[in-house]
């Protein structure tokens, strides 16, 4: 035993000689590095801030110092995001001559296109169309919407058992879409009583792409005044519409005169891209990420789940964590004498927060093959490993092989593992998932400081990350080997389900409790192994208390919530276990 120690000794040192790098990934360093990133100097590195930039900075100096080089000239590779959206001084709207009030009476989603429309208005029930389904109801039926307005009910009919049928084809933007087939040159939206019965307005979306017609969304009073204050208002449409006998579309007696003008403001931002280059194929990959931007100060429109608190959001674990784990593993691959073959690349991405823009972004334009990349690893919100070790990893199955690979090394960590062998997921690994390359994504899981201002680094379990970055060594650096060339899988769909599409059923993957023993919630009497709910970290006995904030009382609410949701989706499920409260994270 003493002869196998010292020789273990030797080669560690070996292995670092020459190099003034560390060879093991120490709690301290990831917690200088965490407490560094999650700290009030970047003000919650929201994409496109000075926050964000001071981050990218620092990211690329720790990089250099763990002993990786820029991979671009500069380290950046900056891009331009939409930062906000505002209403713009030139919104309008007059029915008959009677003017209304924007931000009052009506506003402009994100959806328009800048753009103005003085013509008379079609009354269009829900919008909805079969589209190519098999459903029977079309509410453009019998109408001329040629060179007109079409005024269309926002949402589905609820209260309508074929609700489930249609809640796919009720996005506003199908609807624009649907009218704008059909001839119609803007679209006018409301929202009758059952739907919203607040009549609010929404803030339109940063980063939602335009329709090619002006699109203005009304409140109920404008709605009524466009159809004449006849019998026939909102609210008596709506429940028409809901009855779902036929359509109920009609031309209304007037003329409506509309601008919409929408003023995104855009932002410079960076991917920070470093390597390590192989030894002897450096023109091969394997590539590492983990997205460094997070919510900024949250507030409305934001992706917080605390959207009235104007607070820093620290994003300790999403995702600091990822982007820490990731440099004191670069410093420990720097240490080692002689370099895999392949290089290894390191990408700390922005903007996942908005939409994966940052990953998007690399694969379009990196300037590098997708044939040339072995294996995709990406980091997210792996800060948090609770009790037992528990650590979950992603898209095994788009490489055969991938899974007895993490397995192989994960004998020496004692962590506890569990599998998901899709390749498409809610982040920056399905950017390459997409490109055919294979993927593994790494995370332990949400928890209930997610998107708000109480993830802190205090928080972080260190000695957790340094067992998965142990993990992360092993299968690294065998990837990374030249004779290790992973063949590409592919394990479940590239995207999101199209929303143009028939709805496919959505559900968590439970035994529901139909008896509805538990009162305020919804107990899960049986919870499917590989199912949605299983991988998201769903046990038999939790009670289910919301669905993406909004509550779940009991077995009626359960199923309207998950009407609600769609295919590909990703929710926060919160749910009671042995007394106390936990938020799941599920990919639907």
């Amino acid at each position: 035993m003493r002869t196998i120690l010292i020789i273990c000794a030797v080669i560690v040192i070996n292995a670092c000689a020459g190099t003034g790098k560390k060879a093991a990934i120490t709690p301290d360093e990831l917690g200088y590095l965490a407490r560094e990133l999650a700290s009030d100097r970047f003000a919650g590195r929201g994409t496109g801030t000075g926050g964000d930039s001071l981050a990218a900075m620092f990211i690329k100096r720790e990089f250099e110092k763990a002993g990786a080089e820029p991979f671009t000239e500069s380290g950046y590779q900056p891009f331009t995001v939409s930062v906000s959206v505002e209403a713009g001084a030139g919104n309008r709207l007059s029915v008959n001559g009677t003017g209304f009030i924007a931000g009052t009476d009506f506003t402009t989603p994100a959806l328009t296109s800048n753009s103005e429309l003085s013509a008379p208005v079609v009354f269009c029930g829900y919008g909805l169309t079969p589209s190519g389904d098999t459903l029977n109801h079309d509410d453009f039926t019998g109408v001329d919407l040629t060179g007109k307005w079409a005024l269309i009910l926002r949402g589905y009919p609820e209260s309508n058992p074929a609700a489930a049928g249609y809640a796919s084809l009720s996005s506003d933007r199908i609807k624009v879409l649907n009218a704008r087939d059909k001839g119609a040159l803007g679209v006018l939206l409301v929202s009758g009583e059952k739907w919203d019965p607040a009549d609010n307005l929404d803030r339109p979306s940063r980063s939602e792409s335009t329709a090619g017609i002006p699109v203005i969304l009304i409140k109920r009073h404008v709605a009524d005044a466009i159809l004449g204050n006849s019998s026939d208002n909102v609210s008596r449409l709506e429940e028409k519409a809901a009855a779902m006998t036929g359509p109920v579309s009609f031309i209304t007696p007037s003329t409506v005169d509309g601008k919409a003008e929408l003023i995104k403001k855009e932002a410079l931002t960076s991917n920070v891209v470093m390597v390590l280059r192989g030894a002897s194929s450096p023109e091969e990959y394997v590539i590492i990420g983990a997205h460094y931007d997070h919510l900024g100060v949250g507030g409305p429109g934001s992706s917080s789940r605390t959207p009235d608190t104007v607070a820093v959001h620290y994003g300790a674990d999403d995702n600091a964590s990822g982007v820490a784990l990731m440099i004191e593993l670069a410093e420990r691959l720097a240490a080692m004498k002689q370099r895999p073959a392949r290089s290894i690349l390191f990408v700390a991405f922005t903007g996942e927060e908005m939409g994966l823009l940052g990953s998007k972004h690399f694969v379009e334009n990196a300037g590098i093959s997708p044939a040339t990349v072995n294996l995709m690893i990406n980091l997210d919100m792996v800060g948090r490993m609770k009790e037992g070790n528990g650590l979950q990893v992603a898209g095994v199955g788009t490489a055969a092989g991938l899974r007895d690979t993490v397995l192989a090394y994960a004998d020496t960590t004692l962590l506890s593992l569990s599998f998901t062998s899709e390749g498409y997921g809610p982040s920056d690994h399905s950017a390459f998932y997409g490109k055919n390359i294979p993927v593994l994504s790494f995370t332990t899981g949400a928890h209930l400081d997610y998107h708000t201002p109480m993830d802190t680094p205090d928080k972080l379990n260190y000695a957790g990350m340094v067992k998965t970055g142990d993990l992360l060594f092993g299968i690294v650096t065998a990837a990374a080997g030249g004779r290790t060339r992973l063949a590409f899988t592919e394990a479940g769909p590239k995207e999101p389900a199209s929303p143009m599409g028939r709805r496919r059923g959505v559900t968590l993957g439970i035994m529901p409790d139909f008896a509805g023993n538990v009162k305020n919630g919804l107990r899960a009497d049986f919870v499917t192994p590989g199912k949605p709910a299983a991988l998201g970290g769903m046990v038999k006995g939790d009670i289910i208390t919301a669905i993406d904030e909004k509550p779940v009382s009991n077995i009626e609410d359960y199923m309207f919530r998950l009407n609600q949701l769609k295919p590909g989706q990703r929710v926060t499920v919160e749910v009671l276990r042995n007394g106390s409260r936990e938020l799941l994270l599920i990919q639907l």
